[in-house]
């Protein structure tokens, strides 16, 4: 009995407070006015506290919201940054690309010679640099045995294998690679073979031949699809072989095949 007059009179103050509370707030005709100012100025201090910690929360929330935008955009900007640069580079690859083929096609002989432009996608990966990969293939025309030139009519070597799409050529400097050649100069002949990539030599020439230091060496035109006239590069020095049956030359190549970009195949001539 006497705790459930303890509840009734506890139930009875907060009623009563709640009352007084819901008067001094909503203030009737302004008749609790100073009792509604008293309570305010009370809570002043409390209403100021949690207003500007909710405000500094919220500034502070806005904050890391803004970081994380700021990360998205900043990621979203170095991805298109980077995409930009890399078709920047192919544009221009593709720039340089078309303006060596452009001067080579100007120096090219195309009045002697039918010609197929390519361009190399491919070499030797053991460094001796003996054998090039090009786009052009059983498609274009291109068959086994063509000689692969660039411009001025310098040969490089000759197609080794054909594709569809694509074709293998055998440069000078192969080992396997042999060519009739002629000095311009003397006109003495010889065959030209290739030093396990390391250079080139032009040996079984006569003992009654004149080669000299200097001398160009062209093709001789002999035999194959081969034809005369292309030039090869010079006579670096000169030597007997061992039985001193015939001279053998040291023939330093016009061009260097490592800096090889594009090249020409010739068909067949005019």
């Amino acid at each position: 009995m006497p705790k459930k007059l303890l509840t009734s009179k506890l139930i009875k103050l907060i009623l009563a407070i709640a009352i007084c509370l819901a008067l001094i707030l909503f203030n009737p005709k302004n008749f609790f006015a100073p009792v509604r100012g008293f309570f305010f100025a009370l809570a002043y201090p409390f209403q100021k506290t949690f207003y500007f910690s909710g405000q500094a929360m919220h500034n502070f929330s806005s904050v890391l919201f803004s970081i994380g935008d700021y990360k998205k955009e900043n990621e979203k900007l170095i991805r298109e940054n980077n995409e930009l640069l890399a078709k920047l580079a192919n544009l221009e690859d593709q720039k340089k690309e078309n303006d060596e083929l452009r001067r080579q096609l100007e120096l090219s002989p195309r009045d002697k010679y039918e010609l197929e432009s390519s361009l190399i996608i491919g070499q030797d990966q053991r460094g001796s640099g003996s054998w090039i990969m090009i786009d052009r293939g059983r498609s274009d025309g291109i068959a086994e045995g063509m000689p692969v030139i660039v411009y001025d009519g310098i040969l490089v070597g000759k197609i080794s294998e054909v594709y569809e799409k694509s074709s293998k050529a055998l440069l000078l400097s192969d080992s396997s690679s042999s060519i009739n050649a002629s000095d311009v100069q003397t006109s003495a002949k010889g065959i030209l073979t290739g030093e396990y990539g390391l250079g080139l030599m032009l040996g079984m020439v006569e003992q009654t031949d004149i080669i000299k230091v200097g001398d160009d060496i062209i093709t001789s035109g002999l035999g194959g699809l081969m034809p005369r006239g292309l030039l090869i590069g010079k006579i670096e020095q000169i030597s007997n072989t061992p039985d001193k049956l015939f001279q053998q030359a040291v023939v330093r190549p016009k061009i260097k095949y490592s800096d090889l970009n594009v090249v020409f195949v010739i068909k067949q001539m005019k």
